[in-house]
């Protein structure tokens, strides 16, 4: 595994493919970071914005102002209000996105889960697992093929569940 590395952002390592399209590479060398996200003041703003001209996660500070009018945009924050709690974010571990992660050397490997796990990254705290099969996955397979076997009898995991799954 990768020693820990302290808290600061790492630049993007661009890599372009015309028509505005660019990704970061992460590899088994390098991988971008994020310096470590913090509640800002009551009052203030932190804003991370990526474009298609080159900004990626680009982080800014504001400020609430009562109010503020701009002649196309009106923004009414009410703090009191509170519409659905969130637990986390998080992204979706399919047969093909471990197939492809496990692909990639160990390094790269620790790279790109630290960029999505760690405190410099993304600071995912969820992940869904498909149960079985889903349009992601070399081929189609469910647990137990045995029509009426309610006892489940006939139940076993597949080979994709133990080794690209669990």
């Amino acid at each position: 595994t990768l020693p820990v590395s302290p808290p600061g952002a790492r630049p993007c390592s661009p890599k372009y493919f015309g028509r505005d399209a660019m990704v970061c590479v992460c590899n088994a060398t390098y991988c971008d970071t994020l310096d470590p996200v913090v509640l800002p003041a009551p009052g203030t703003y932190v804003k991370y914005e990526s474009s298609k001209a080159g900004k990626r996660l680009e982080r800014s500070e504001g400020s609430f102002q009562r109010s503020l009018r701009a002649p196309d945009l009106v923004l009414t924050l009410d703090t009191a209000q509170r519409y659905q709690k969130v637990k986390g974010f998080g992204g979706s571990v399919t047969d093909a996105a471990a197939i492809n992660i496990l692909s990639l050397p160990e390094t790269a490997q620790d790279h790109l889960l630290r960029s999505y796990f760690s405190e410099e990254g993304l600071e995912y705290n969820l992940v869904r697992l498909p149960m079985a099969s889903c349009d992601f996955s070399l081929h189609a397979y469910t647990y137990d093929d045995v029509p009426f076997d309610y006892e489940l009898a006939h139940f076993s995991l597949r080979d994709e569940d133990t080794k690209l799954k669990v």
